[in-house]
């Protein structure tokens, strides 16, 4: 059971980021949907990661500013910016096409559009003023939004069809109930320690967002993409920063 556990840790890792890791055993992979409890742990190094960066600045003597910048850098360049590509991808097809089967054609495209543009420079802009006014807490809130934003997929994966039949979402398969579970109790239990009270309206804001994001995208393409689990990613850092600004510890 334990060497599961390590290799279920292994694929979030693989999956959720680019850092160079020991190789897996040949049959680590056939766990990708049940190491989806393990998500909010890729977060924790990729928040970790990207708060130390954060705090180093700080210590430096840089501005809130410069640390806010390097935190978000260091995450897209743990993370070879696929989440940042999905929200892409998913803003394009949403707003640029007509019909389901456009709208995924659209997503699928390689290219960016003006929609896709644009949601990135708000989506990192925000993230950055967000940390800007977070980073004089500590590593807490960077940690605590990188895990309860990834708490959120297996979740998304779960609840709704997958919409294209094929891709990376497809490919990782379901997640078993249980795996979401474990992903959000971890995640909570985290947030709650680094943040306190204030982790739980952080909690129910990546949850709020995440239903809203699902919503739509059952409207718009009959259920979810690894697109769709970027963006929820993306959507869920960003809202979960908010909360912890705008509720007390």
């Amino acid at each position: 059971m334990i060497r599961d556990r390590l290799q279920e840790i292994g694929v979030a890792l693989a999956l959720l980021t680019r850092l160079p890791l020991p190789r897996l055993g040949s049959d680590a992979f056939e766990r990708q949907a049940t190491s989806g409890w393990a998500w909010p742990l890729a977060g924790l190094v990729v928040g970790t990661l990207a708060a130390l960066a954060g705090m180093a600045a700080l210590a430096l003597g840089l501005p809130a500013g410069v640390a806010a910048l390097l935190i978000v850098a260091v995450q897209i360049a743990v993370t070879g910016a696929m989440h940042e590509d999905g929200l892409a991808d998913t803003a394009d097809g949403f707003w640029g096409g007509w019909t389901p089967e456009r709208r995924l054609e659209i997503m699928k495209d390689s290219h960016i559009g003006t929609y896709g543009v644009l949601a990135l420079v708000l989506s990192a802009g925000l993230r950055w003023s967000l940390y800007a006014a977070l980073v004089d807490l500590g590593p807490g809130p960077v940690i605590a939004c990188a895990m309860l934003s990834r708490a959120a997929l297996p979740a998304m994966m779960t609840a709704l069809p997958n919409a294209r039949g094929g891709g990376l979402s497809h490919k990782v398969g379901t997640p078993p109930v249980r795996a979401v579970w474990a992903a959000i109790v971890l995640a909570g239990l985290a947030a709650l320690l680094l943040t306190g009270w204030a982790g739980l309206a952080a909690a129910l804001a990546v949850a709020t967002g995440a239903v809203a994001l699902g919503g739509i995208a059952l409207r718009k393409i009959g259920g979810q993409t690894g697109d769709i689990l970027g963006a929820t990613q993306q959507v869920g850092e960003a809202l979960a920063a908010m909360a912890l600004l705008a509720v007390p510890s």
